[in-house]
């Protein structure tokens, strides 16, 4: 399985900006990279009336739309945990997670001074950095939010192998 770091922090706090800026850096560097959002809303992006809702509707478990260059699956599951769904990462380097605060996985924690003043997870022992456009005094390393090749570096000397 790939090694995983979770970017986590506020809402609003440009997770997902980090997120978009770190991804085009690690694959410029050769890395195969996925990413899991996390999201406390009810997700269903499988439209009513289509094929695949009619799959779904009719019992299957798992439904794969498959078209030239891409697929999508639906998977029935009972649990959003991450040990759960990294099993469909076995093909990438690096998976990124948005979110995920609470699981037991290496975090870098996004702070943006004009959405919050404290780390929320300041004293969770698998914080292992920090974006952030603030001035912070914490026992990780801290990176400017603006510097995606700082972070990317990071990641790659602390979970890749830069030598592959």
């Amino acid at each position: 399985m790939p090694p995983i770091v979770s970017i986590v922090g506020r809402s609003e706090s440009g997770k997902t900006t980090l997120i978009e800026k770190l991804i085009p850096v690690l694959t410029q560097r050769g890395y195969r990279i996925g990413t899991i959002k996390h999201t406390h809303h009810a997700v269903d992006i499988d439209r009513a009336g289509k094929d695949s809702a009619r799959h779904r509707s009719a019992g299957a478990e798992t439904v794969m739309l498959a078209s030239p260059g891409q697929v999508a699956m639906f998977k029935a599951t009972a649990s959003e945990a991450l040990d759960e769904l990294i099993r469909y990462f076995d093909d990438v380097d690096l998976l990124i997670t948005e979110g995920y605060k609470r699981e037991n996985k290496p975090k870098i924690e996004v702070l943006r001074a004009a959405v919050g003043s404290e780390l929320l997870c300041r004293h969770d022992p698998e914080l292992v950095a920090v974006a952030t456009d603030a001035s912070l005094n914490v026992h990780v390393p801290v990176f400017r939010l603006n510097d995606p090749a700082a972070i990317a570096e990071f990641i790659e000397q602390r979970f890749l192998d830069p030598r592959r």
